[in-house]
């Protein structure tokens, strides 16, 4: 028996991982298309203000049901297998049910709060250029990993899961 302790895993640089999420911008652009094919083919709608709040719920499920699915099949979605990044729990095993869709779910709150940030100083400003920050919302994940000992996100942090860099030695695999 070793009395060496396991070593703390590293979580996958910043770059990284910002790298990773604009090639899941690519690949969710996709999964929205067809999400909104099918809903229009559905519910026969001819605009996109048409059942406005039921097109926005029926897209939060579908992207919430492709990151599930890719998180349970392995712990990666396309990206992170390309990037070599992986969620597992704190002792490197893969992520099962409802920890993953209250993963899902807590990813939102940040950059929905940025967004609402930008939107009140773009009216407390009567500038509304000011409102092309909210392309930085989804960004604010990010600011928790500069305090975080292990560099991981906040809800990660608050679920106890991981994200691995595949590429070191001791990502635990």
């Amino acid at each position: 028996m070793s009395d060496t302790p396991s070593p703390i895993p590293i979580a996958p640089a910043r770059l990284r991982r910002f790298a990773c999420m604009m090639y899941e911008g690519v690949l969710l652009f996709g999964v929205v298309f067809l999400a909104g094919y099918v809903f229009d083919t559905l519910t026969q709608s001819r605009s996109g203000l048409m059942l406005r709040h039921t097109r926005q719920v029926f897209l939060f499920l579908a992207i919430g049901l492709y990151f599930i699915a890719c998180w349970r099949k392995g712990g990666q979605t396309l990206p992170m297998k390309t990037w070599a990044i992986r969620l597992t729990d704190r002792g490197a095993r893969p992520l099962r049910g409802s920890r993953l869709l209250l993963r899902y779910l807590l990813i939102w709150p940040l950059p929905l709060l940025t967004g609402l940030l930008v939107g009140a100083i773009s009216r407390a400003l009567a500038w509304p250029p000011f409102d092309m920050l909210i392309v930085l919302a989804p960004f604010s994940i990010f600011i928790w990993t500069w305090f975080d000992p292990q560099g991981q996100f906040l809800h990660d942090r608050l679920l106890g899961t991981e994200l691995h860099d595949l590429n070191r030695p001791d990502a635990g695999s």
